[in-house]
């Protein structure tokens, strides 16, 4: 089973790359819906226990967490000694079942894919991106996003430019989605997955 790790900054049209690939036949671990579920779960006993005021009738109170790690600058770390591990086993389960169903290939669609090391469970790596000016466009035009957010959140994230110098592919999303599923296909097609699609017809 090939593994496919895709990553990209924000606002670089990551999820909607993600879905291309699951067109053309690609079973997705998608880590932001993993931690999601895991705040409804099984990440809520021990974020209480180290951020009992972020717990609020055994539910995470998204926005006390929030300003829990903004309060204090050690609490990031904190909270991602819970998760981490937490979507690891998560992807380890999904990589399993994947196996299990004889999946020929999968994707792996991690945000912080190099950062967290998650790089080293793939076989290729593909990073999504745009021009500085289409994903600026993209993120300020997003509900509740300052500048100053948005600035925040890419000074926490490997720069693009490294991100595409570390890929094995590239694909570029500011020509429109069908000139990206152009590009998917490449990719799918280089690797000798491009028929992957028919596989469930």
């Amino acid at each position: 089973m090939l593994v496919l790790g895709l990553t990209g900054s924000i606002g670089m049209g990551k999820t909607t790359t993600a879905q291309l690939f699951a067109q053309e036949g690609a079973k997705i671990f998608d880590a932001d819906a993993a931690v999601h579920e895991l705040y409804a779960k099984s990440a809520i006993a021990p974020i209480a226990a180290r951020f009992p005021a972020a717990v609020v009738e055994n539910a995470i109170d998204r926005a006390a967490l929030a300003r829990e790690i903004t309060a204090n600058p050690g609490a990031l770390k904190d909270l991602e000694a819970i998760i981490h591990p937490l979507v690891r086993q998560a992807e380890v389960d999904f990589m399993a079942k994947c196996k299990a169903g004889k999946e020929k290939f999968v994707v792996l669609d991690i945000p912080l894919l190099f950062e967290s090391g998650g790089d080293e469970l793939c076989d290729k790596t593909i990073v999504v991106t745009a021009s500085e000016d289409v994903q600026r466009q993209r993120v300020l035009a997003r509900s509740g996003m300052s500048v100053e957010k948005f600035e925040m959140l890419l000074s926490r994230q490997m720069s693009d430019e490294k991100k595409r110098a570390l890929a094995d592919f590239v694909v570029w999303t500011d020509k429109g989605i069908e000139n990206a599923q152009t590009q998917v296909r490449a990719i799918l097609t280089e690797l000798g997955l491009a028929a992957e699609k028919t596989s469930d017809a």
